[in-house]
């Protein structure tokens, strides 16, 4: 019975391993997503609008 109760803790741990793992890519993912969201970081200068009348 040792041996199943062993078998359970180690798979119980590599669970939860996993489940950080995984837990902690998402997260990189969603501040990965976050730069393409800021049509203000494409202005890289004021183009001059030449179709306006003064």
């Amino acid at each position: 019975m040792a041996f199943f109760g062993q078998a359970i803790s180690t798979l119980s741990t590599l669970v939860i391993a996993l489940g950080a793992g995984l837990g902690v890519w998402d997260v990189v993912n969603l501040l990965e997503g976050y730069g393409q969201d800021n049509p203000g970081a494409n202005a890289h200068g004021i183009e001059a609008d030449t179709n306006t009348i003064v």
